[in-house]
Order: C-alpha cells, then sequence, then structure tokens
C-alpha cells in the first residue's frame, strides 16, 4: 500500500509539473482576459456577457502575440513580443514555485533559490513556445541558389 502511495503521488507531481510547462504561454493572455472581463462586467454586460468577451479577448492575445512573433521579419519586434509574454509567465512562476517550496522547504534562502530557478525555467519555456511560431525563412542568396538548375544523374555519373 505504500508502495502505491508513493507511486501515485510521483505520478500526481509529474502531472502537476506538466501542466505547469503546458501553461506557460497563458499568464499574459489570462490576465487581458480577466480584465477586460472584469470591465464588461463592471460596464454591465452581465456574467455570461462578460465571460464571453473575456474569453474572446484572452484568445486574441494570444493568437495576436503568435502570429505577429510569425509573421515579423524584424528580430527586435520577435524579441520585445516573446518578452511581453515570457516575463508574465516568469512571475507566475516564481510565485509557483515559492509557495509551492513552502510545503517541504524549511529554509528562505532555499524556497527563494528555488523560486528563482522556476521563474527562469517557467520564462523560458514560454519564450520557446511564443519564438517556435517564428519559423526560419530563406535568405536571399538561398532563393538565388534555388533557381539555378542541378546536375541531372545518368547512369554513367555512377559508375
Amino acid at each position: 500500500m505504500l508502495a502505491l502511495g508513493l507511486v501515485l503521488n510521483t505520478l500526481g507531481i509529474g502531472l502537476f509539473c506538466w501542466a505547469i510547462f503546458a501553461l506557460a504561454v497563458y499568464p499574459l493572455p489570462f490576465f487581458v482576459a480577466l480584465s477586460v472581463g472584469m470591465l464588461a462586467f463592471r460596464d454591465g454586460a452581465g456574467v455570461v456577457g462578460a465571460l464571453l468577451i473575456g474569453i474572446a479577448s484572452g484568445a486574441l492575445t494570444l493568437a495576436a502575440g503568435q502570429v505577429a512573433v510569425a509573421v515579423s521579419r524584424s528580430l527586435i519586434l520577435r524579441i520585445a513580443i516573446a518578452t511581453a509574454f515570457a516575463v508574465p509567465a516568469a512571475i507566475a512562476g516564481y510565485h509557483l514555485v515559492f509557495a509551492l517550496s513552502q510545503i517541504g522547504v524549511p529554509s528562505l534562502a532555499w524556497r527563494e533559490a528555488f523560486a528563482c530557478g522556476g521563474a527562469v525555467c517557467i520564462g523560458g519555456t514560454a519564450w520557446t513556445r511564443l519564438i517556435v511560431f517564428a519559423g526560419t525563412r530563406p535568405s536571399e542568396s538561398a532563393g538565388v541558389a534555388e533557381n539555378m538548375p542541378q546536375p541531372v544523374l545518368t547512369a554513367a555519373t555512377h559508375e
């Protein structure tokens, strides 16, 4: 029975860590959705209307960020957009790891160290997940090389 408990605890912690890293990109869209939803509710949209407006604004924020990173040619603009998504994720990661480390780590210094490490890991994950949408583009010189005729392989060249 003890072994089953250890296995289930390990699986639960692994699932929780997977969820943290899977949701690393979403703190900024969640904040936007929450802010816009609360604003809509305050202005009289009702609960359902505020919920729909909030979800739509969060989804639009995420989609706009991903499209902007994928379409932009400027490296500085890509870095700025990815930073706008990664910084809230890093802050959320810091607070999450700090709160979880209070369960089993008695030293404040070690809790801070773990929290800073968690912030770096989760912020880096958010950065990487957003930059993935910026595919590599062929350079101008590669386009010229692609238009050049390729030599034809014949049976004589293999001999």
